[in-house]
């Protein structure tokens, strides 16, 4: 299933959550679920154009400051049922990653090779850095067990991404060599 089929998933799965604007549901790209899923505004217009037609969707217009309109998406029950449909659909399959850095690392043969160790402290600045995001994020979106309780699995979500970072910046510590 490509991305573009599980992004009506994502669409749908927001829209249970509240109703939101074209933009609200980009700007959440930018945040929680971007941590772990991206698309992009011409990916999700469209997306909400055939989520309409569909009528799994509806919209409202609405007006903000003086002149601006807003469509306003709703989830309506046909949306519903195919969030909950799919969600109750078990994942059989596991997700090729798409990380550039293993990419090259698979094509350089030579443990001397001089480019090996730049790109171990580039990577390892750059997990080092993701990973206090995420536990800034955790701190911040789940600060007490309340707040976990009424949106478990997007805790469990943080907490593996948490995990996944914490091993990366692990692995990379082992290979890197001090700086002169």
């Amino acid at each position: 299933m490509g991305q573009r089929n599980r992004l009506q998933f994502i669409i749908l799965g927001l829209l249970n959550q509240q109703p939101q604007t074209g933009y609200d549901l980009a700007k959440a790209f930018e945040n929680e679920i971007g941590e772990f899923w991206q698309a992009q505004h011409s990916q999700i217009y469209p997306m909400l154009k055939r989520l309409e037609a569909a009528g799994e969707i509806t919209h409202e217009d609405t007006v903000t400051g003086e002149k601006l309109a807003k469509k306003q998406y709703t989830l309506t029950p046909t949306g519903r049922e195919k969030l909950v449909a799919w969600v109750s659909q078990p994942s059989p399959e596991l997700t090729p990653n798409k990380d550039e850095f293993i990419l090259k690392l698979y094509f350089i043969k030579d443990v001397d090779d001089p480019r090996i160790q730049p790109m171990l402290r580039e990577q390892y600045r750059l997990h080092q850095a993701q990973l206090a995001h995420l536990q800034q994020r955790q701190a911040t979106v789940f600060p007490d067990t309340s707040t976990i309780d009424q949106a478990y699995g997007h805790y469990l979500i943080l907490d593996h991404a948490i995990a996944r970072e914490a091993h990366y910046v692990s692995w990379l510590t082992q290979y890197l060599t001090p700086e002169d």
